[in-house]
């Protein structure tokens, strides 16, 4: 992999210069101080580790601290003026630099980040794809499918941000407005022609992606999962229906919409001629035939508004020929031709998403990224399909549930998950909560299924050991997923992120077992069935 960037280098090497009279205005802030003419702004950042001289520095409440306690690192860096509310400016005092101050300043951050980077996704094709599951997936499947149709592309989501070919890690699904605006000028100076990114629920309630252009919306579906930010399922939906409502700033010019759940459904009922998507019935783009599996690969023929067009994948399961009729269909809908973009999804894979560990092992080993009920259920459901298609074989599921999240999601989680032959309830991300009353949660939800229709259970805390028993326990023709962290590298314990990887560990397990090493659960893990 390609040298990691730091957050320096996602910006620019370029700067415009913006009045801060203009961006006073603009915002409709106030100054204690009179703003002189002669300053001027070149870049804006929240992050006052990251300031670079001529930059408006952001001080926003947060969780746990007001940004604005940063003010003076950030002045001391080359800030030339500050924007905060009157809270901030009550932490910053007086200062050498224009405070700006505005109720609710998160609310006009977007629009802002745009004026000072001069609008740059009116100069881009911004792709952003929204929904619960599959926006990973979609988002490498149509940058495929761009690629082939030779565009420069820039990719933006939750394993990575690509700028011209440099990659790196993604802290968050969609960055902040003025981290994600930088982004764009960058892409810009670098010759990109599109940009397919991720759209989070967090960043549309936030507002984020405020002051985005984007050319083309894609919704994949909806599911439980967030509802520790969100108030209610209806509150998740009105967040996603933000990327396409008439009457959002930011509403995609071109909305494409996967319907087959009720809220596709529901979504594109209320849009004007949305281009719809489905694997199950009637639509703009549908699945025609049969779908053909061979060794994990699928084939199907899509019915689009120029006629029938082969799909192939290397993606096992159902809802990926979802992601990939979704996919075929936004790239159209961006101006790609089909038939071009249709054929390179058949090469792509996505890290940690029903990704293969082949170590000479006689049974199938899967990491995939699977973290919510219905995300669980499909993958189970594709992995039982592959044993059903063998005609023999039993499956393995290794799960954990995320700590300070969505608590009501982990015994559905359970229950999801115990459908299979074994089931090793294990640690995720457990951050500051206790690890064993999260595995109690979805324990209690593996033990709602009857027993006639689930398997054995297991509880192992430590996931090494976990995954270890799992991989001891598989025989010739056996599955074994290791599902929730999927591209992950660390594991976040206590606030402390140590480095994990499923699918390092995945490997080290099936490298132990040839060699007959292999760890097992000792006796302070505790059995239950």
């Amino acid at each position: 992999m390609p040298a990691q960037s730091s957050p320096h280098a996602l910006r620019p090497t370029t700067a415009l210069s913006t009045p801060l009279q203009a961006l006073l205005h603009l915002t409709g802030a106030t100054s204690a101080t009179p703003v002189s003419g002669d300053v001027t702004v070149t870049g804006i950042e929240q992050r006052s580790n990251a300031v670079r001289p001529g930059d408006l520095f952001v001080g926003l409440p947060g969780a746990n601290s007001h940004g604005a306690r940063f003010a003076a690192d950030a002045i001391a860096a080359g800030a030339v003026a500050v924007f905060t509310d009157a809270a901030g400016a009550a932490l910053i005092g007086d200062v050498a630099v224009p405070v700006l101050v505005r109720e609710q300043p998160r609310a006009v951050l977007g629009e802002l980040s745009a004026e000072i980077y001069g609008h740059p996704s009116d100069k881009l094709r911004i792709i952003g794809i929204t929904g619960t599951s599959g926006k990973t997936t979609t988002s490498y499947l149509v940058e495929a499918g761009l690629v082939a149709a030779g565009l420069s592309t820039g990719l933006i989501g939750t394993i990575e941000t690509r700028i011209g070919g440099r990659r790196v890690p993604s802290a968050l699904t969609t960055p902040e407005a003025p981290q994600l605006h930088a982004m764009f000028a960058a892409m810009v100076e670098q010759g990109v022609d599109a940009v397919v990114m991720e759209v989070s629920s967090h960043a549309l309630a936030l507002g984020r992606v405020d002051g985005v252009r984007f050319a083309v919306g894609a919704f994949t579906n909806l599911s439980q999962d967030h509802l520790d930010f969100h108030k209610d399922f209806e509150d998740y939906f009105a967040a996603k229906r933000r990327l396409f409502d008439a009457d959002s700033p930011i509403a995609a010019r071109t909305a494409v919409i996967c319907v087959d759940d009720e809220w596709g459904t529901r979504l594109a009922g209320d849009l004007v001629d949305p281009i719809t998507v489905s694997t199950t019935g009637t639509a703009t783009w549908s699945v025609v035939g049969e779908i053909k599996t061979t060794g994990g690969e699928q084939e199907f023929t899509a019915a689009t508004p120029d006629g029938d067009l082969t799909v192939r994948l290397r993606l096992p399961g159902r809802y990926n020929v979802a992601n990939a009729l979704l996919a075929v269909a936004t790239c159209a809908a961006a101006g790609v031709d089909p038939a071009i973009a249709a054929p390179a999804l058949a090469v792509v894979d996505v890290p940690g998403r029903m990704q293969r560990v082949e170590h000479g092992q006689d049974f199938l080993a899967v990491v995939d990224y699977a973290h919510k009920p219905a995300a669980i259920e499909s993958v189970v459901t594709t992995l039982r399909g592959h044993l059903d298609e063998a005609g023999t074989g039993r499956l393995a599921v290794v799960l954990g549930a995320g700590g300070d999240r969505d608590m009501a999601k982990r015994p559905l989680m359970g229950a999801a998950a115990a459908r299979a032959d074994l089931l090793i309830v294990t640690d995720d991300n457990p951050r500051t909560e206790d690890p064993a009353a999260i595995r109690a949660a979805v324990v209690a939800g593996a033990h709602d299924i009857p027993d006639t229709d689930r398997g054995e259970i297991r509880e192992i805390g430590d996931r090494a050991k976990a995954i270890a028993a799992a991989v001891n326990w598989a025989r010739a023709g056996d599955v074994v997923l290791v599902a929730g962290k999927g591209h992950e590298s660390g594991q976040e314990i206590k606030g402390v992120k140590q480095p994990f990887d499923d699918r390092e560990v995945v490997a080290a397990a099936l490298d132990a077992l040839r060699t007959q090493q292999s760890p097992r659960a000792d006796s302070e893990d505790l059995t239950v069935s």
